[in-house]
C-alpha cells in the first residue's frame, strides 16, 4: 500500500531520534512470483524494530536478524533466490528472486525531508549511488519510475494516494470503508443534510459545503481518486465541474450507461466541456462483476481503480460496462 512509505519514514524518524540506527531496504527487481512491487520497502533499527516489507515469512526474517546485529554501513545489493536451496529456505516460489538494495538509512534531515513532500502532496525522485553513497533528489517527472541502473539506485517518494467520495449513502460508505483498509487517505462529501445526518463513519468527517466547492479547496493531484455515488444529478454534476478540470487520476460516476451518456452531453452543451474532457470519465463506474448491493458496487470500483493503477484497463479489454448500474438506475 502507498502510505506504506509514510509508515516506514516515520518509524525510521522516531528510532533515530532515540539513537538506533537504521537500514532502509528496497526491492530494486524481482523475478517471478513477487508479492511486493519494485520501490517496496522495510526499515529495520538496530534494536530490531522494522517497518514496511519487501517480502514477507522467512526473507524478512533473515533481513531483520541480520541487519538488527550489523546495520548497513554502505549502499549494496542483496539479493534473494538465486540457487534452488535459497528458494525452499525462504519460502519463495519457483523460479522466484528478489534483488534488494540495502543501505544506511541515518541522516534525520533527509528522513524528515522525505516526510514534508509526502505530508504536502509532493512527489520526489531519490536516487543513492551503490558506488559512492550519494544521494540526490530531483521533482518527480512522468518518466521517472523505480529503477536500477548503472549502479544507481532511484525510487520515488510520493504523496498518500487520496479517494475523494461525493455521496453519502450505502455506497459512498462502503466505499468509503473498503478504501481505508487499501491506504487511501478518504475524504467525503454531500451536501444533503437528511445524508449527512445518517453519516455512521465517524472517523471519516463529512466535508462541509457544495462538492465543487469542496473539490476546489483541495490538493487534488495524479495520485487523487475522485468518485461520485450520490445517484442524485444535481449533485454528482456538481462535482464533476471541477474533478473532470483537475489532474486526478481517476474520476468516475456512479449510475447506468444511458444516464452516464446524457450526463456527458449535459457537461458540453450546457458547461462548455470538451469531448476530451467527458472522455475522462469513468461512467458508468468499476468493473462488470456482476455488482448489485452497495458494497458489491464498491468493491467493483475499488477493482477498476486498483486495475488502472497497475497499468491493467480491464474494461477496455472487455469492452462492456457494468450490467449492475444498467438494472438499478
Amino acid at each position: 500500500m502507498q502510505n506504506s512509505q509514510l509508515e516506514v519514514l516515520l518509524g525510521c524518524l522516531e528510532c533515530l531520534k532515540q539513537g538506533q540506527s537504521m537500514t532502509l531496504v528496497s526491492v530494486a527487481k524481482t523475478w517471478g512470483t513477487s508479492p511486493r512491487p519494485v520501490g517496496a520497502l522495510l526499515a529495520v533499527s538496530s534494536e530490531g524494530r522494522f517497518f514496511g516489507s519487501v517480502s514477507g515469512g522467512c526473507v524478512e526474517e533473515d533481513l531483520i536478524e541480520q541487519l538488527k546485529s550489523t546495520p548497513a554501513l554502505n549502499p549494496h545489493i542483496l539479493i534473494y533466490g538465486e540457487t534452488q536451496e535459497q528458494r525452499h529456505r525462504f519460502g519463495l516460489p519457483c523460479g522466484g528472486a528478489l534483488e534488494l538494495v540495502v543501505e544506511p538509512f541515518n541522516d534525520v534531515a533527509e528522513v524528515q525531508k522525505l516526510i514534508q513532500a509526502i505530508e504536502q502532496r509532493h512527489s520526489l525522485y531519490r536516487s543513492v549511488s551503490l558506488t559512492h553513497g550519494d544521494i540526490s533528489h530531483r521533482s518527480l517527472q512522468a518518466e521517472h519510475n523505480p529503477n536500477l541502473a548503472d549502479n544507481v539506485w532511484s525510487n520515488v517518494f510520493g504523496p498518500l494516494w487520496q479517494m475523494i467520495i461525493v455521496g453519502a449513502g450505502e455506497t459512498g460508505r462502503y466505499l468509503a470503508e473498503m478504501a481505508q483498509a487499501l491506504g487511501y487517505q478518504v475524504l467525503v462529501s454531500d451536501p444533503r443534510p437528511e445524508y449527512r445526518k445518517n453519516w455512521p463513519m465517524k472517523n471519516i468527517e463529512l466535508q462541509p459545503g457544495f462538492p465543487d466547492d469542496v473539490l476546489d479547496s483541495l490538493a487534488i493531484d495524479h495520485r487523487s481518486v475522485i468518485v461520485t455515488v450520490a445517484h442524485d444529478p444535481k449533485v454528482d454534476d456538481m462535482a464533476l465541474l471541477s474533478a473532470l478540470k483537475s489532474s486526478a487520476f481517476y474520476v468516475g460516476s456512479l449510475g447506468s450507461k444511458v444516464n452516464n451518456k446524457n450526463r456527458r452531453e449535459r457537461l458540453m452543451e450546457h458547461f462548455g466541456f470538451s469531448q476530451q474532457e467527458v472522455n475522462r470519465l469513468q461512467g458508468p463506474v468499476g468493473l462488470p462483476i456482476g455488482s448489485k448491493t452497495p458494497p458489491e458496487i464498491a468493491l467493483a470500483i475499488l477493482a477498476e481503480v486498483t486495475a488502472l493503477r497497475n497499468g491493467i484497463d480491464i474494461k477496455s479489454q472487455l469492452n462492456q460496462v457494468p450490467r449492475d448500474q444498467e438494472e438499478t438506475a
